[in-house]
């Protein structure tokens, strides 16, 4: 199984406390945060990481080689340009072999149950599936609705606070998907999933309700660290 990790970003919000590296490779127990995001790809099945990269990126390189102290290969697609979600997913879907693959950012560590996500991408013939969490005010961001296993909205504004299911940046893509985004900056989440849903693309996903982290801000930065301090993440 085959991952592109999302690795490119300028993490600016991060910025007043990680200034000297890329946002993943933020330490964490002196190890990088994207280490624990590898090590759990591996217990995922994947044996082959396409790193995404971009600002710093030889850092990421020089730490991760070719992947054989992890037991897997690695192999790196640099963006010479902000590429967006999608369109750095298609520079680095140029290594993609496999008739599907993962894709997620590589500053967000998920716990979830993969084998239910891959069975889900075969039972239903889905082209994508990605997974969605539940937040309790689904008027921070944009709505994301399944039904029977299948996508029926994504993004969608909604003007009241109420609990629901967003968005987890976590993807599960059929390689033939890669000839549909168009070269150059493009969003996976606000151009390609609209547009996939629009031309009757088969998408579903499904909710994850397990651990969950992005460390875009410093406050979750921290928080991750005293999770992995006090034994609350499995690594």
């Amino acid at each position: 199984m085959q991952a592109v990790l999302l690795a490119g970003g300028l993490g600016t919000r991060l910025r007043s406390v990680v200034s000297d590296r890329p946002k993943p490779m933020a330490l964490i127990e002196e190890k990088p945060f994207m280490e624990y995001v590898v090590k759990q790809l591996i217990r995922y099945g994947v044996t082959e990481i396409i790193f995404a990269v971009g600002y710093k990126g030889s850092m990421v390189e020089d730490y991760f080689g070719d992947g054989s102290n992890w037991g897997i290969r690695v192999s790196y697609a640099y963006e010479e340009e902000l590429l967006g979600t999608a369109g750095a997913i298609k520079n680095a879907g140029k290594q993609v072999t496999e008739d599907m693959f993962f894709a997620l950012n590589a500053d967000t560590f998920y716990q979830i149950d993969c084998s239910s996500f891959t069975e889900l991408m075969e039972e239903k013939d889905l082209d994508m599936a990605l997974v969605l969490r539940k937040v309790p005010d689904v008027s921070r961001y944009g709505q994301a609705l399944l039904e029977n296993g299948r996508l029926t909205a994504f993004d969608e504004k909604v003007e009241e606070s109420k609990e629901g299911t967003i968005n987890g940046g976590f993807y599960l893509i059929k390689r033939a998907l890669l000839d549909t985004i168009p070269e150059g900056k493009v969003s996976l989440e606000h151009d390609m999933i609209p547009r996939w849903l629009l031309e009757g693309r088969k998408l579903g996903g499904l909710v994850n309700d397990g651990y969950f982290i992005d460390i875009g801000i410093p406050e979750d930065y921290y928080r991750f660290m005293e999770d992995v301090k006090e034994g609350r993440v499995i690594i």
